[in-house]
């Protein structure tokens, strides 16, 4: 129990810092309600518990690898730019207020996330807060920690959505549509910030090879 409540402590720590992940679930949970910044959130979870799988297979290994990494953060900077482009975009569509009915996909909400999640910072994010466990992960005795360690994380992570979510859905009911759509605007223009952040570390690390 000691273990989890670490990590879930942990967790919740690491999905404090506004990332590119916060930025579209608060911009969903706006523009259409608690349920669809949840689903970005839900989206970017399943990032994560594949992740998790794979680092306990030995992925860790693999992700140190500075030419792996490289071309990961212009993959990862090519889906935030997208990303953004299409919050500034369409920051005037896809807006419901609240008593009206939803007519975006949830499913489509979802994939955002996944967009979202599948980035260098995520995957670096896991390595190195699994480093130690992975360490002894290995072994049978240890691997009931790793799992537990796991789910502490995960659980740190989805309670910091729901009540992220749940100021954004209080917030939403005194906004207009006028200041949702600027909302929208601001997430686009963050977004393009981390991706252009994304093409600073790949230049960085392009360096290091010259």
């Amino acid at each position: 129990m000691d273990v989890y409540l670490k990590f879930v402590l942990v967790g919740f720590s690491i999905a404090l810092p506004v990332g590119a992940i916060t930025v579209e679930m608060t911009k969903q949970g706006l523009k259409n309600g608690f349920f669809h910044g949840w689903a970005v959130g839900i989206g970017g979870m399943t990032v994560d518990m594949l992740l998790i799988f794979a680092l306990y297979m030995g992925l860790a290994k693999i992700l140190s690898l500075s030419y792996v990494q490289i071309p990961l953060w212009i993959i990862g900077a090519g889906f935030l730019f997208m990303l953004a482009y299409d919050s500034i975009k369409n920051a005037d569509k896809d807006i419901t207020l609240v008593g009206k009915k939803v007519n975006k996909s949830l499913f489509k909400t979802y994939l955002n996330g996944l967009l979202v999640a599948i980035s260098p910072g995520n995957l670096v994010f896991w390595v190195s807060v699994f480093g130690a466990v992975l360490a002894d992960s290995y072994t049978q005795t240890k691997s009931a920690s790793f799992i537990i360690a796991a789910f502490g994380i995960l659980t740190g992570i989805l309670l910091h959505d729901i009540g992220l979510l749940s100021i954004v859905s209080t917030t939403r009911k005194v906004m207009n549509r006028k200041m949702i759509k600027w909302t929208s605007i601001i997430a686009g223009i963050l977004l393009f910030g981390f991706a252009c952040y994304f093409l600073y570390e790949f230049y960085l690390d392009i360096q290091l090879f010259l």
